[in-house]
């Protein structure tokens, strides 16, 4: 179109053009003027043709390129053989170096691909346990004991095939009768766990047992610890597990702290060597507990069995910041937890430089300590004199398997009621931490681990029924969630 518009612009420029000869005859004139506008008009159709024809030829041929040339492709370079020939050398080193790019990105990528898998491999069954299982209460703390051994583990049975304790009245020990038990049917228990008489040392019981504590939204377990070397008298040397259960306990997302048991000639210089020993040890790794307290300070945290033993004078020595053995305000401070049993003890605690107590026992009217009534008043106590009361919430009580003499103390579990009325004592006083009694002390029927009915010969053990083996670490879950709940609202 711009071709025929640029025509007729060029003739209407030129109207006078035919009148140059002034001699000529008009009627020749005017028969030339027609030629020409005649050859004109027939010149402009053909061109306008030929224009076409060329555009339909384009059309064609673009109609054919290939569906792999991308924009900028030199379209119709194909039509003259040189430059074809020189395009198709440019496009084989090109498509030899995509190749190569593409490999090496492949490659990068598979590589990338290979990693990641192998992270959501090891990463997925923590999340996916994170996903499953309660939030952790930091603020529930668990008695775990690690004292139980097989034959298969440990060459022997140990702890399961617990002695009958004699009562301290030979008249009345004479009527109750003797020897050790027998296991695996026959175990130093009123109940049986439905892992069977296990060995602590068996990483599967370890993770049942991490997964329990989780299940029951408990966060920090207070593991029974001795000495390296030392024991209970009937049971071995267990500080060697304790890396174990660490690290068991940092995949379920647990903290350990420390129940540190009595032992022979403990002192303040033998506690103060225990202390610096588990925390050089033990204080790097993740699952390590330490306490927050009021002031900001993050301390680890010991709980000291039968501390009542010892005379305040000695823990005064350990404990206060005059003392000869102080640990106040060196690397190796920290919160340290006394057992109250009798009322006239908490007086004792607080001059020994304890910086709480817990109470333990789960028998309430058993000590002063472990009567629920009696926890107002020892909350109102330490919050007088900067003390951290801890009391300690049990599911029942029976020992009649390695105290046989020792019925007037059981505390039957009246399918969970007991434990919940425990856990609601332990409410009413608000307390900063409320310890439970016990994640697995079968020997006194504490325990809030899976049990199973059994019955062997003459011996038919306790159960959870009505309920299902896993009845306790619900309530527990339960009560952990109440007590978050309350607590935030004493918070307010």
């Amino acid at each position: 179109m711009w071709y025929i518009y640029m025509c007729e612009q060029t003739w209407s420029l030129n109207p006078k053009a035919s009148e140059s000869g002034s001699g000529q005859n008009p009627s020749v004139g005017i028969l030339n003027y027609d030629i020409m506008a005649r050859f004109r008009r027939r010149t402009c159709i053909i061109l306008l043709l030929f224009i076409l024809f060329i555009c339909s030829i384009m059309m064609a041929l673009k109609t054919l390129r290939p569906d792999r040339a991308g924009f900028g492709d030199p379209f119709g370079l194909g039509l003259l053989p040189e430059l074809q020939q020189r395009t198709v050398l440019l496009d084989s080193k090109q498509n030899l170096l995509n190749r190569a790019q593409g490999d090496t990105v492949t490659r990068v990528s598979n590589l990338h691909s290979i990693a990641v898998n192998t992270m959501k491999a090891s990463m997925s069954p923590v999340k996916k346990l994170e996903e499953e299982l309660s939030s952790p209460n930091y603020n529930f703390h668990i008695f775990y004991y690690t004292w139980y051994g097989n034959p298969q583990f440990d060459g022997k049975y140990i702890h399961w095939n617990h002695p009958l304790l004699p009562h301290w009245d030979p008249k009345i020990a004479n009527n109750y009768p003797k020897g050790r038990h027998n296991p695996p049917e026959d175990i130093g228990a009123n109940f049986y766990p439905e892992l069977g008489s296990y060995s602590s040392k068996d990483p599967t019981v370890i993770e049942a047992h991490m997964k329990q504590m989780r299940t029951a939204s408990t966060g920090v377990i207070v593991l029974s610890w001795y000495p390296p070397g030392m024991a209970d008298e009937n049971g071995e040397p267990t500080d060697d597990l304790v890396p174990v259960v660490l690290d068991h306990a940092h995949k379920y997302n647990l903290k350990v702290t420390f129940h540190i048991e009595p032992y022979k000639d403990r002192d303040d210089r033998s506690m103060y060597h225990n202390v610096k020993y588990i925390i050089d040890k033990y204080g790097s790794h993740p699952a390590f507990y330490r306490h927050k307290t009021s002031t900001g300070r993050l301390l680890p945290m010991f709980y000291v069995y039968d501390s009542y033993v010892t005379i305040p004078e000695i823990w005064a020595n350990l404990l206060t910041v005059s003392g000869s053995q102080s640990i106040r305000n060196t690397p190796y401070d920290a919160l340290f937890i006394a057992l109250l049993v009798e009322e006239r003890h908490k007086h004792d605690i607080h001059r020994s430089g304890f910086d709480g107590m817990y109470t333990y026992f789960a028998t309430n009217g058993f000590s002063y300590g472990s009567s629920h009534h009696n926890w107002a008043s020892l909350k109102a106590f330490c919050d007088s004199n900067n003390l951290m009361f801890i009391p300690s919430v049990g599911p029942g009580y029976i020992d009649t398997s390695i105290r046989p003499w020792n019925n007037h103390n059981t505390r039957n579990r009246v399918n969970g009621k007991y434990y919940e009325t425990a856990f609601s004592a332990a409410l009413l006083v608000r307390p900063e931490i409320i310890s439970i009694t016990s994640f697995n002390e079968w020997h006194e029927g504490t325990q809030i681990e899976k049990a199973v009915p059994k019955r062997t010969g003459q011996v038919v053990y306790l159960d959870y029924k009505p309920h299902k083996p896993n009845v306790y670490l619900e309530l527990t879950q339960k009560w952990s969630e109440k007590y978050r709940k309350e607590q935030e609202q004493w918070l307010m």
